[in-house]
């Protein structure tokens, strides 16, 4: 039987057509295969930037190499406990410091001391970890050498004066305990409200001077550049007064008074009864701005002066005490 050469070239063509899809057919299968391969590389990295053995650089500048993940942790330090508990370390947990309250989880952990070490308890915990403060490095060598020669790794964690710096912590804190990938979500969650907070701000039509009152008569201390509670301040577009101090610092009432403050905020009032009222009825106040308008407000401490996960719901409740018609909108 003959063939037409219609027929043939339309033979040729169809053929030609199948090889164009199965060529098609084996790029896009390759482009999958790699995307699919770039996809597991990278999992795979992140992963292994959580992969024991991990050394990581404590605040005192030390490497510290830990073969495995922590299975007992002693945290002396409030704030890094918070930021064990946030990074869901409860059950590796069993140890803190006479001071840890938060969260409520914490009362059912053994206290091992505060500045002062309970050595011996600690050693008989045997943690894998210990997370210490720098007092710590600079009181108690000799206490930490024991720790050492008994196996257990110590850690200092250092101060943080700003909400880099806390972030930075919480990875830290996280790349240690191989919780890296839980950590960078806490960041993200805290850098999220902040720009939040920060975008509420910018409905804030008139700035208010803001005193911000760390310990009461008779030394009153307040906060000054270079902290993170200044830095709240000027998130939610409030003027710290006392912004010309450096750090933690104790003023002069004739100075606070001066400064005719429009609110003022205490954070005592775990300790102190009715911090607002002790204020509103200070000799010689009569005539500050605070005072007058009844502008003076209690923040729960740890939320503003503690250096942990709950630093930006701090800022909000600044945010709300402040600016209520900003920010409790």
């Amino acid at each position: 039987m003959k063939t037409s050469f219609g027929t043939y070239f339309h033979r040729i063509a169809l053929m030609l057509l199948l090889l164009a899809g199965i060529l098609s057919g084996c790029t896009q299968g390759e482009q999958t295969q790699q995307a699919s391969k770039s996809k597991e590389q990278t999992q795979q990295a992140e992963k292994k930037e959580e992969a024991y053995p991990v050394t990581v650089t404590d605040d005192a500048g030390k490497e510290i190499t830990l073969e495995e993940k922590p299975e007992k942790i002693v945290s002396l330090l409030p704030s890094t406990t918070e930021m064990l508990f946030a990074l869901g370390l409860d059950k590796e947990i069993v140890g803190v410091s006479d001071y840890d309250n938060y969260p409520e989880a914490v009362s059912k952990k053994e206290k091992v001391g505060a500045q002062d070490l309970n050595a011996e308890k600690i050693i008989a915990l045997q943690p894998d970890v210990a997370f210490l403060q720098e007092y710590h490095a600079q009181n108690h060598g000799e206490i930490i050498k024991q720790f050492e020669a008994a196996g257990i790794k110590v850690f200092i964690v250092g101060s943080q004066n700003s909400f880099d710096q806390v972030y930075k912590a919480i990875r830290t804190v996280g790349k240690a305990t191989g919780t890296l990938d839980k950590a960078d979500s806490i960041i993200a969650d805290m850098d999220a409200k902040v720009k939040a907070i920060k975008e509420k701000a910018k409905a804030v039509k008139e700035k208010k001077q803001v005193w911000i009152e760390v310990s009461p008569q008779p030394d009153i201390y307040t906060t000054g550049k270079g902290t993170f509670m200044n830095e709240m301040l000027e998130m939610i577009g409030a003027s710290n007064v006392a912004s010309s101090e450096e750090g933690w610092v104790k003023m002069d009432e004739e100075k606070i008074v001066s400064s005719n403050p429009d609110v003022i905020i205490t954070t005592y009032g775990y300790y102190v009864d009715n911090p607002a009222e002790q204020v509103l009825n200070r000799s010689g106040w009569k005539e500050v701005k605070a005072v007058q308008s009844k502008e003076v407000f209690d923040v729960n401490s740890d939320m503003v002066t503690r250096p942990g996960p709950r630093l930006a719901d701090g800022v909000e409740e600044l945010g709300k005490l402040i600016y209520p018609d900003v920010f409790k909108k």
